[in-house]
């Protein structure tokens, strides 16, 4: 074998750039000093595409490599490799593919545009005087926006945006005073560029993280804008356990979106759980993958006191499930919302299946708890 077939073979196997020449030189009846030269060329190349061969085990490469076949990323496209261990000792790697940047500066640029869009200060004109005041809570978790369903990031947001003026249509009578609205609970179906959950799972995503993370942040800016004109928005961020990184940007650049309106709040602080307090009701937003149901009222009263001493009734809500269930422990009732997500093929080949049906839950500022209003796909 000649130096550029040692070189090209090394290219399309990276596990042997670890092994010496004398090795290489067994393997393929060659001179050592041939296999020294294309050994080094091809070792220089890789450190210049990011690969970090001191540190990469021969496993990592054989997941890199298959990870490649099965993106259908060819090597003379990537720009470069970052391999890295995580807290749980689990190995992961990224590739940055060459032309990414345009998408990147893309995303950036939309970003930015609608941000800009957002300076005008707005300030709140609602006059209400009302028999029943209420707060709307229109709850639609767990979208999975850009998870691959066989759909369009389109036909997702025309669906969600469908819904939300469903449930205010329902509400036409009610003395709405204000609408809280709990975003995220799994809001995009990744982390975006690693196409898995936060824990590593990997997802099956329909558009690049760029697009989905942009195209997310859109959708909820577009349904605060319109639920904005009936009430008073009071925005909670709640992150899930497939986006809990990228629903803390989200809130930040919501936030940020929103800060000159006076018509609109944003709960995007660093506790995992969130808590809203409405006349003599208390309720606990969390995603519902960690804690224990049976647990929940305790710690509500634990981080809560005094909000949980001013309050007659109390419920958690939560995500994760897609399904309806309700629980109460000791008077306080933990109730996991339905999702509109459709199933992905994982899904259906496992047989799961639960209704897809929005809910808009009514909380009466002196009565408590007054039930929902649905809607059903």
């Amino acid at each position: 074998m000649t130096k550029h077939d040692i070189k090209e073979f090394l290219k399309e196997n990276t596990g042997y750039l670890k092994k010496g020449p004398e090795y290489l030189s067994e393997k393929f009846n060659c001179s050592v000093e041939t296999c020294k030269l294309g050994l080094r060329e091809a070792r220089e190349e890789a450190k210049l595409s990011g690969f970090d061969l001191e540190n990469v085990s021969e496993n990592e490469i054989s997941e890199f490599n298959t990870f490649l076949k099965r993106n259908e990323i060819d090597k003379a496209d990537i720009k470069s490799v970052k391999f890295w261990q995580n807290m749980t000792g689990d190995h992961r790697f990224s590739v940055v593919v060459k032309g990414e940047d345009d998408l990147m500066r893309a995303a950036k640029e939309e970003l930015i545009e609608l941000l800009e869009n957002s300076s005008e200060v707005i300030e709140g004109s609602y006059e209400p005087e009302f028999q029943e005041p209420i707060a709307y809570e229109i709850s639609l978790p767990d979208i999975h926006y850009g998870k691959e369903v066989g759909d369009t990031l389109e036909v997702l947001e025309d669906e969600y945006m469908y819904r939300v003026k469903s449930l205010i249509d329902k509400a036409e009578g009610l003395d709405v005073e204000r609408i809280i609205l709990p975003i995220g609970n799994d809001g995009m179906n990744s982390e975006g560029y690693s196409r898995a959950t936060t824990k590593g799972t990997p997802q099956q995503d329909c558009a690049e993280w760029q697009q989905t993370f942009v195209g997310y942040c859109a959708l909820i800016v577009r349904a605060i804008k319109y639920l904005s004109s009936f009430a008073p928005v009071d925005v909670v961020v709640v992150q899930g356990n497939h986006d809990f990184e990228r629903m803390f940007y989200a809130g930040e650049f919501l936030h940020a979106y929103f800060r000159n309106n006076t018509t609109v709040t944003v709960d995007n602080s660093l506790n995992t759980r969130k808590y809203y307090q409405y006349g003599v009701n208390m309720i606990m937003y969390t995603h519902g993958d960690k804690e224990k149901p049976a647990e929940m009222p305790l710690i509500m009263a634990t981080e809560r006191p005094m909000m949980f001493a001013e309050s007659k009734f109390r419920e958690v809500h939560c995500g994760h499930l897609h399904k309806e269930m309700v629980n109460e422990y000791r008077g306080i009732k933990v109730r996991f919302i339905p999702s509109i997500c459709k199933n992905d093929s994982w899904h259906k080949a496992m047989g799961y299946e639960a209704k897809r049906v929005a809910q808009a839950h009514i909380w009466n500022k002196s009565t408590g708890y007054e039930g929902y209003l649905q809607t059903n796909l």
